[in-house]
This record gives C-alpha cells, sequence and structure tokens, in this order.
C-alpha cells in the first residue's frame, strides 16, 4: 500500500459535514449535536458529542475522518501490533503523542495515530526511527488499550529455552511472499515469531505430522502429534497467543482481524532446502484461537506400495487390482488411516507414459511427477462430482478421487468404471466388505456395484516397535487374555517384541508407523448375491469361501509375530 500524500495544513475536515455526506447520520442529527455542543460552551468536539448522543461510533467519525486526510482507517488491536517495536519507537513517546507502531516490513514503519491533522507526525518519528513512515488512523481508545498491552509485554521477560532463543530464525524462510512478507520483517526476531519459526522447524526435524496450538485458561500449550501421539513440546507464555496466531495468519494469508469464524489456509517454507507445506486450520475457542498445521512433507511421499508393509502375498494381490484396465478398487478406513498414501503409492507404481492419470482431491497433498493433480473447491462449484464429470472428458486411463462422499460423485464413479476407466477412491467404512453395502446406502444400484467393484483394501496405522531398542517381550496379565481370545479364533501368538525405550524413540518404544491392511476381492458367487441385495454378513460369510479375504486381525497376528509392532498397538485399532 502506497503512503497518501498528507493534507496539508489549514482548516480542519468539517466532521458534521462529513457524516452526512456518508449518510451516518442525518442533517437534523447534526442539527441537534451542534446545538449540545453550543450548550457545552463548545467545550467537547464535534465528534465526541455525536458519540455521547448515540448518532454515531467512534469509529464511524474517525473513519470519515481519515477518508478527509487520504489516510486509511484501521481497527487497531493487540493482533495487528508486533511488541518488539517497542525497541523502535519508545511506548513513553507514543503514550504522549497517541501513536502506535504496528509492524515493520522492509524498512517501512506503519503506525497508527488518533490524530490526523497533526501532519508533523509522521516525518517526526521517521527522524526518531530512520524509517519511511506509513501512517493508519485509528480510535484513540484503541491506541491507548494496545500501547497499555505493549508496556506489559515489553516489561515480561519470556524466557522460551535456550534452544528457541538461540535459533536462527533464517533456518526457515517462506517460499511463496503474501500481502505482508514476515520474511522479510525486521522484527523477525521477537519472541513470538522466533518460536513459530522454532515451532516448524522442530515440527519437520522430527517428523511430526501436525502442530496443536491450544489455549486454555490463562495457559498456552503447543504439542505435536508425531507416531500419530500428541505430546507438549512447549508451554510458552499465553500473553504470546495474539502474537502467534497473527503471525500464522500472516504466513498463511488469513484474514488477521477476524477470530470469530474459522479459517483455513496454507503455509509454504523452506527447511534444510527442502519445501514442506503446512495446512493451517483455526477455531475460535472460549479462551482464544486454536490453530492446527497439518505438515506435508514431500520427502515422505511414498514412491511405491512396497514401503508401506504389506504382505508379499497381499502386496501382490493389491498389484494385481490396480493393474485392472477398468473397475472400482476402494481403500476404506477412518480418518488418518493413511488411505491417501496408499491410493498415492498405487499411482506412482502404474504411472507410465502411455497412460493418462488424472486425480480429483481436496486438497492435494503430495506433488505426483507425470500426473494430472486438480483440487476441489466447493465455494466456486468446483466439487468433486462435477471435477469427475468433467475429467472424463479430458481421456483419463485411470482416476483417483480423493473420496466418495455422496450419491452423485458415487454413480459418476461407478459409470466410469463401467465405460472402461480405472477408478480409485476412498470411504469412511469400518472394514472391507462394508464398503459394498456403504455404495448402496449411498444410492448406488447394487447391479451397478456388483458389475463395476473390483476389490476394497481396509487399514490402519499403527506404531513400529524401534528398532534401537527393541527386546524380545514376555506377556503381561491383559496380553495374555488377548492371546487366549485369538486362540479360539484360529490365532496363534508365537513372538513378542517390545522396545524399551531409548533416545531415538522419545522412550516411548516406538518410531514410525505402518499400516495394517484387510484385503477383500470379491469372486463372481460373492457379487451374484450383491446383485441379489445380500446382506453385510452374508456377504462376509460368502468372503470367507470362494473370494480372496485378508482380514486385518490375520495381518495384525502376523505382525506382532514378525516383532514389527505389539499386541498392544494392535488391539487399539482391531477388535479382538
Amino acid at each position: 500500500m502506497n503512503q497518501p500524500n498528507p493534507t496539508t495544513p489549514g482548516t480542519p475536515p468539517r466532521v458534521g459535514d462529513l457524516l452526512v455526506e456518508r449518510g451516518m447520520i442525518t442533517p437534523d442529527q447534526l442539527s441537534k449535536a451542534l446545538d449540545y455542543q453550543r450548550a457545552s460552551d463548545g467545550r467537547k468536539l464535534l465528534g465526541d458529542v455525536l458519540v455521547e448522543l448515540d448518532f454515531v461510533t467512534h469509529e464511524q467519525v474517525m473513519e470519515s475522518v481519515a477518508d478527509s486526510y487520504g489516510l486509511p482507517f484501521a481497527k487497531v488491536d493487540t493482533s495487528l501490533i508486533d511488541p518488539s517495536l517497542t525497541r523502535v519507537l519508545d511506548i513513553e513517546y507514543c503514550r504522549k503523542n497517541g501513536v502506535v507502531p504496528m509492524f515493520l516490513i522492509e524498512g517501512r514503519l506503519t503506525v497508527a495515530i488518533g490524530d490526523p491533522s497533526n501532519v508533523f507526525i509522521a516525518e517526526e518519528i521517521s527522524r526518531l526511527t530512520g524509517h519511511q513512515v506509513q501512517l493508519v488512523v485509528a480510535t484513540l481508545d484503541d491506541i491507548h488499550t494496545v500501547i497499555s498491552s505493549m508496556r506489559e509485554v515489553s516489561e515480561d521477560v519470556f524466557d522460551l529455552g535456550d534452544d528457541v532463543n538461540s535459533f536462527d530464525v533464517d533456518d526457515v524462510s517462506i517460499v511463496e511472499e503474501h500481502s505482508i512478507d514476515m520474511a522479510n520483517m525486521e522484527g523477525d526476531h521477537s519472541p513470538a515469531i522466533k518460536l513459530v519459526n522454532f515451532m516448524m522447524y522442530s515440527a519437520v526435524r522430527e517428523s511430526a505430522s501436525d502442530i496443536h496450538i491450544e489455549p486454555d485458561d490463562g495457559d498456552l500449550r503447543i504439542r505435536f502429534r508425531v507416531d500419530g501421539r500428541l505430546y507438549e513440546k512447549f508451554s510458552p507464555p499465553y500473553k504470546l497467543l495474539p502474537s502467534i496466531v497473527s503471525r500464522i495468519k500472516i504466513m498463511a494469508s488469513l484474514d488477521i482481524s477476524e477470530r470469530r469464524v474459522p479459517q483455513d489456509g496454507a503455509i509454504t517454507i523452506r527447511i534444510d532446502k527442502r519445501q514442506i507445506d503446512l495446512r493451517v486450520s483455526t477455531m475460535p475457542g472460549k479462551f482464544g484461537e486454536k490453530v492446527v498445521m497439518r505438515i506435508v512433507d514431500q520427502k515422505n511421499a511414498v514412491s511405491n506400495l512396497a514401503k508401506l508393509g504389506f504382505d508379499p502375498d497381499m502386496l501382490q494381490h493389491l498389484r494385481d487390482l490396480i493393474n485392472q484396465p477398468n473397475g472400482v478398487v476402494l481403500v476404506t478406513g477412518p480418518t488418518g488411516s493413511g488411505k491417501s498414501t496408499t491410493l498415492y503409492g498405487a499411482l506412482a507404481e502404474i504411472n507410465r507414459e502411455d497412460i493418462n492419470i488424472s486425480t480429483v482431491e481436496d486438497p492435494v497433498e503430495y506433488n505426483l511427477h507425470g500426473i494430472n493433480q486438480f483440487q476441489t473447491h466447493d465455494k466456486a462449484g468446483f466439487t468433486f462430482s462435477k471435477a469427475l464429470r468433467s475429467l472424463l472428458r479430458q481421456d483419463p486411463d485411470v482416476v483417483m478421487l480423493g473420496e466418495i462422499r455422496d450419491q452423485e460423485t458415487a454413480k459418476i464413479a461407478t459409470q466410469a468404471a463401467l465405460t472402461g476407466h480405472l477408478v480409485l477412491s476412498t470411504l469412511h467404512t469400518n472394514d472391507a466388505p462394508s464398503a459394498v453395502t456403504r455404495l448402496i446406502n449411498i444410492g448406488v444400484e447394487p447391479y451397478l456395484v456388483a458389475a463395476a467393484l473390483r476389490g476394497v483394501l481396509a487399514q490402519r496405522l499403527v506404531r513400529r516397535v524401534c528398532i534401537a531398542c527393541a527386546e524380545p517381550a514376555k506377556p503381561d496379565e491383559r496380553d495374555k487374555r488377548v492371546i487366549d481370545q485369538l486362540a479360539l479364533q484360529g490365532h496363534k501368538i508365537e513372538k513378542m517384541v517390545k522396545g524399551r525405550g531409548c533416545k531415538k524413540c522419545r522412550n516411548t518404544g516406538y518410531a514410525g508407523r505402518l499400516g495394517l491392511y484387510e484385503l477383500f476381492i470379491p469372486d463372481a458367487i460373492c457379487m451374484d448375491a450383491v446383485n441379489k441385495g445380500a446382506s453385510l454378513q452374508e456377504i462376509r460369510n460368502l468372503a470367507t469361501q470362494g473370494s480372496i479375504y485378508i482380514t486385518l486381525q490375520q495381518d495384525a497376528v502376523a505382525k506382532v509375530n514378525q516383532g514389527i509392532t505389539t499386541l498392544q498397538e494392535v488391539s487399539k485399532v482391531v477388535a479382538i
């Protein structure tokens, strides 16, 4: 934003006339206010009189005055202010002159003022600070409130720990510059900004999947999700919350003045010479805004299915499925079970120069070279169903849908499979056979499901035993009960391993995650039963007779016996 030319000294603008011209007050209200002002011997400003009579607000008065001076008006609060600027412009000077520095970007200092008639204030502040000054107008009440807050912040000692205090903020850089580029801020060494950069840096280094910033009653905690489990990483002063949230919002191109509704955005940063994407979600709460950032590291993109922990026989069956010329192949499971990762691995395996692969996702999580990826935009009307309908006119061989959410998308996907396309997608079901009845419940005719469905993979994620501290384990009482229950179902636990706990795994005994899988490839008899309206239980019974059906329970037992994971882990996600 360019600095407007300040109004030259002269007769101050007539506030009353400005408000009448803007339609904020009527001529009659202005006349009453002038009479009231004269009755008070003219000691009160007309703007104050209009506010006192409840004809307008302070903000409306100052907005009109700002416009007359060719200056922008701003609703100023602590979330918009960089507290480190108390080193640039003294607080006592701010209080005395009714000004407050907001932020410093590329040598230009933005300052909010309460009296725009002081046309020499910009020159004076520029001389004091050595920076070019850009003025905005705010109410004096807001300015004094912010000054009080800045005084408290400047007098507080933020002990963020030696790691944060010694951290070089240049280790984290923003790849995509936004309208306000925080990467070039000269206040980058303020506590909040340093903490945010260090937080992102640490999360990437620790292979965290999410960062949670959670305010409570006077407290603030920052947690990382690593291997599916949350643990507290920092507990900074609660006073830093507005600055932390504002820093993240600006990086994500969100509205920093809007704190009443949820917002979603994205940040692209560079750490250790590689690009990291962060999906940002804010949610207003009782004690302030909670922020969650999902970390998408291209380094973790799966290049093939073999890295996901499939049993060799199951992997071969799955490869046969995804190399079919047409049909629907589904991956099911709860949120966060790695469905998208499996689909990306499948696409990477079948990606060749002679086939056209296209995806419709929300959002696009990983960039796949040689594959056409499209992101939905519901507000613009670019939904899954509309995107899929258009995509089928793009001559695809393979289509990947991020999720089948509704009847229209399900029907189009099924019809696409029946007209020569291979369609990969996800559903939310508890097991693989349930995907059949889920499609029917959505609104797809049973005969279409029977004709189009090729196979279903259900999955969960469990933690791996840490290789560095793995050791043989003896079953405790709880393990013995689980082992006995499994024995009744025909499964035998032959070996148990646990992690002792070490520095590498943060003394948890686990490092990394792998998938537990259930594969269902129905045969003709099973699909004929589906066509005739078979129930879910009937489908499950038929699946065990002639179809390929490897259950989650079978895969879990195999991986416990291999010493890859533990009974405690698999019991959390598999019904035993």
